[in-house]
Order: structure tokens, then sequence, then C-alpha cells
């Protein structure tokens, strides 16, 4: 029921706001936009929406050096994910559960009306309550994120989440002069030189060896999850494929494995002890969900399973990391694949 409610709320906040934002104020000819304070707007508490956000805020300081960026979010895992972005300045963060504290989410909204800006960006146009934030706040410049029909054939990874916005958004900039060709960035959690040795040691007096490492993550939610007898066989497989690797699990925060423990594993809380403990990893692989864009965002060459949701638009794309249709190819396909990356 709560998820029929949800669908239907959401449903109707689209049909309500999809015209929002049509109208654009664009560079006139010869018109220079100043651009020294920015929001982004992308109102969810998703651990992996708000990595797939870092690309933007990176594409934002490199267009815009010495900018301050303030977030418009959800939730209270934002300023752990952002620790070492100094670009960033101020986080609002409605609270996940708008009626359980409506003082502090009305305080929230207002916070866009107390703060006037260059540049205010919606970080995806998918989000009803991202494109009125953008309406509500104050500044000449407003850009809502509509899809550019041209740009679509141009580019083959447009309708990525991480990157649709950001080639958007350099086609808005063009209007202003400001060109901009070089890749999309990556995700990137920015762990520093302390929490990458800290992860390694983790590494080390799990697995008492220096052999490199594949690392496993068995948990996901909803029709994204695969069985235990799934894992169990890919597990035999891998282990078989890769005599010389390590092969250990990262827990999910519910404390649970679809392999009942049986490898070793690590459990921790952290988002960022997690990251350092991903990036001293060979290997990373897991269904779709905010654990594999952490990984990805670690610098851990990721592999992404997809049976249900858009790869398409989900995948992951670092270095060497990509996504596996597993509808279309088997467990021995995908052992094949991970020889080749590796």
């Amino acid at each position: 029921m709560k998820k029929k409610i949800n669908a239907i709320r959401r449903s109707v906040m689209k049909s309500l706001t999809k015209n929002i934002g049509k109208s654009q104020q664009k560079g006139q000819s010869g018109e220079t936009i100043k651009v020294r304070k920015v929001l982004i707007s992308r109102p969810n508490h998703r651990l992996g929406n708000l990595l797939l956000l870092t690309p933007l805020v990176q594409e934002i300081e490199n267009t815009f050096p010495g900018s301050k960026i303030d977030l418009f979010v959800k939730g209270g895992v934002t300023p752990i994910i952002y620790k070492n972005y100094k670009s960033v300045h101020n986080i609002y963060q409605l609270p996940k559960k708008p009626f359980s504290n409506l003082f502090q989410y009305i305080k929230g909204w207002f916070a866009l009306r107390w703060n006037s800006y260059d540049l205010v960006i919606n970080a995806t146009q998918g989000s009803s309550s991202g494109r009125l934030s953008i309406l509500f706040a104050k500044s000449k410049y407003k850009f809502f994120g509509e899809d550019v029909e041209e740009l679509q054939t141009v580019y083959p990874d447009y309708h990525h989440i991480a990157k649709n916005t950001i080639y958007n958004l350099r086609h808005f900039l063009n209007d202003f002069g400001i060109e901009n060709k070089k890749a999309i960035p990556f995700l990137d959690l920015r762990l520093d030189k302390n929490e990458i040795f800290d992860g390694q040691q983790k590494l080390l007096n799990l697995v008492q060896n220096d052999r490199p490492t594949i690392c496993l993550f068995t948990n996901a939610t909803g029709d994204k999850i695969y069985s235990e007898a799934w894992w169990n066989d890919f597990y035999s497989k891998l282990k078989s494929a890769f005599p010389n690797h390590n092969i250990v699990e990262l827990l999910p925060v519910e404390n649970i494995s679809k392999l009942d423990f049986k490898i070793p594993h690590f459990y921790s809380k952290d988002v960022r002890e997690m990251g350092g403990f991903l990036a001293n990893c060979s290997l990373f692989i897991a269904a779709d969900n905010g654990v594999m864009h952490l990984a990805s965002a670690s610098g851990v060459p990721t592999i992404g399973l997809f049976k249900v949701t858009n790869e398409t638009m989900y995948k992951p794309y670092n270095d060497k990391s990509f996504s596996v249709n597993t509808n279309e190819m088997n467990q021995d396909e995908v052992i094949s694949l991970i020889k080749s990356s590796l």
C-alpha cells in the first residue's frame, strides 16, 4: 500500500510540475555569465543518487573555478559523501520523512529564499521537487535540466543519470560562450590518504596475504536482488576461475549474506570506511544498488549486475567498469568478461 501511495504521489507531482521551467533565460549575444555561487538541487536521500551527483559537482568546479556550491538534498548522508569537497559550502538537508519533522522541512525550503545565487541547477529532470526548488530559489540564471533532443544522437551515453544533466548544462552554457568537450567526470568520493591506508589495513587483517582481492556485495532491494542459489553458484565458478585471488564479501547495513557468511566478510556502517576498504580491492561485483555506486566512486573497477533496472541509466562507468545484463548473459559468460577485465 505504501508503494502504491508513493507511486500515485509521484505521478500527481510530475503532472503538476512537468511544465515548470520550460522557459529558460538564455544568454544574449556577447553576454558574459559570472558565477561565484551555485545551488545544485537533488532532494533525494538515497546513497546511490547522491553519489551520482558527484560528477555534476566536479563539472561546476571545473567550469567555474573558485565558486562556492550549496546542495539542496534529503537525509543525512550528504555531508559524509562531500566531506573532502572544499567547494561545497552549505548543505541544506530536508528530513527523510518530512511529516516527522515538519519544521525542519519547511526551514529547508525557506533557506532557498534566504540566499541568492548566480546559477541554480536541477540535478535531474525527473525530480518534481527538484524543479520546484529551482523555481523557488533566487537566481538570475536557472537551469531546470530539460533534455536536448539533438544531443541524444551525439552522445551514446546521454541517458546515463550522472551524465545527462551535465550534457544538458553544457548546452545551456554554450549560449554564454562557455564550451566544454572534456570527458564527463567519474563518480568520486575523494577518499584521502588516511582513509585509503586504513582500508588497506582492514583488508590485510581480513585476508592475511597480499594477493589481489575480488569483493562481492550480495544484497540489493526489491526485484534487483539475486537469490542465495544464484550467488552460491556464481561464487563457486569465481573461486574456480581465480584461484590466486582472495574473494571476500562486503556486508550490507542489515548484516545479512546471500552466501551465509561462508567467506571472509567485512562489515561497516561508515560510508567512507567502506569506501577505503573497497579502494584496496582489485574488483567489485554487485547488483545495481547504492553500494555499487559507492565502489565506483571509490575507484575500484566495478561490475554491475542488472536484470530489471535500466543499465543505460545506472551502470558504473569508471576505468575498467562495466555492466552486465544477466537476462542476456549466463554466469560463465560473466566470468569470461571478468577474466578480460582483470
